[in-house]
């Protein structure tokens, strides 16, 4: 029971309340939006709620999720290199630094074990056999982004920094980590970290870790870059104009980490769809799209491989760039393999 409570994080407080009250993101007391929001509609959720509860056999797979294991790394790449662990977790080695996105590695997301979507596939790695990292960046406080199990055991294991929106950090706090290690931003914020420039950009959707989300921790999508070269990654996001801003100010990029899946009528503000992915990233001046936050859990009640198939099909009549790894699989943005599409024998 107490470590239910323990995952519930902490509230911002003290200099870290102080901060982000100054936000000019923070209004009456919480965080908002540029655009206006909904993050639930009532009756539609109710509908949602009985798709996903009567219609499991449109979510049910045909085998197994394919897994590679990921090789062995050494030194960190001079190249551009992403491994979609599954979910949002992603590795990005960049300018020979190792970035680790969203870390993951609990069955479920969900603040105690047996409650919540299991996992549909294993971590490809185990969390003690990952190489050295240089920084771990969190989108925001919800569980399949934040799991505090994961972050005890970096925090043991990794001395990398974390770089999180305005508040998480009282969280990380909570859980054991120095505040010597945590660098806070609000949107359109920088900090150079092992020598690359983390820049926390907008997103539109919510924060909390409560079933009423208290909006008291700021959502973010991110930029990490070198000199030489870009990676944005979206975090969770609904779709709003502002991507053609970020992708003026910070792009071009030579690959964008879209998150495309948990749509649906009932939340159509917070996440995007395949379609929207698509646009987004044609506004950031992307090259390469690479989808995520899709295939390892059942968050919504759509079909499984839903998502993806909506997206190769928008980004065939687009002319867009797309590489869909399986779990683990390694990706070189310089040379992204042709579109396997792998899961068409799952659904």
């Amino acid at each position: 029971m107490l470590e239910i409570f323990a995952a519930l994080g902490a509230r911002p407080s003290g200099a870290r309340a102080l901060r982000l009250r100054q936000s000019p993101h923070f209004r009456d007391g919480a965080f908002r939006n540029t655009t206006h929001t909904r993050t639930l509609l009532p009756r539609e959720a109710v509908a949602a709620l009985r798709r996903f509860l009567t219609q499991r056999h449109q979510r049910r797979l045909s085998g197994v999720i394919p897994v590679d294991r990921p090789p062995t790394l050494g030194a960190a790449s001079d190249g551009l290199h992403l491994t979609w662990y599954g979910h949002a977790t992603v590795l990005i080695e960049l300018a020979g630094r190792r970035v680790l996105l969203d870390p993951l590695w609990s069955d479920r997301g969900s603040p105690a074990p047996g409650i919540g979507p299991k996992r549909l596939h294993p971590m490809p790695v185990a969390l003690t056999d990952l190489p050295r990292l240089d920084a771990i960046v969190i989108s925001h406080d919800h569980y399949d982004h934040l799991d505090m199990p994961t972050i005890r055991a970096l925090d043991r294991t990794q001395d990398a920094m974390f770089l999180v929106p305005l508040g998480v950090g009282a969280h990380l706090e909570r859980w054991g980590v120095s505040g010597a290690r945590i660098v806070e931003l609000d949107w359109d914020e920088s900090a150079v970290v092992a020598g690359l420039r983390f820049t926390a950009t907008e997103s539109r959707h919510f924060s909390g870790r409560t079933l009423v989300g208290s909006n008291d921790t700021l959502w973010s999508s991110w930029v990490i870059a070198d000199g030489q070269r870009r990676v944005f990654y979206t975090g969770d996001s609904g779709y709003f104009d502002g991507y053609t801003d970020i992708g003026e100010r910070h792009g071009p990029f030579d690959v964008t980490l879209m998150q495309i899946g948990a749509y649906d009528n009932a939340w159509p503000d917070i996440h995007l769809l395949p379609e929207q992915a698509v646009e987004a990233h044609v506004r950031l001046r992307g090259s390469l799209l690479i989808p995520v936050h899709w295939g390892t859990f059942h968050l919504a009640p759509h079909p499984w491989a839903e998502p993806v198939e909506r997206l190769w099909a928008e980004a065939k009549a687009r002319d867009v760039v797309i590489a869909v790894p399986r779990p683990g699989e390694r990706v070189d943005v310089d040379a992204p393999p042709e579109v396997d599409p792998w899961w068409q024998a799952l659904a």
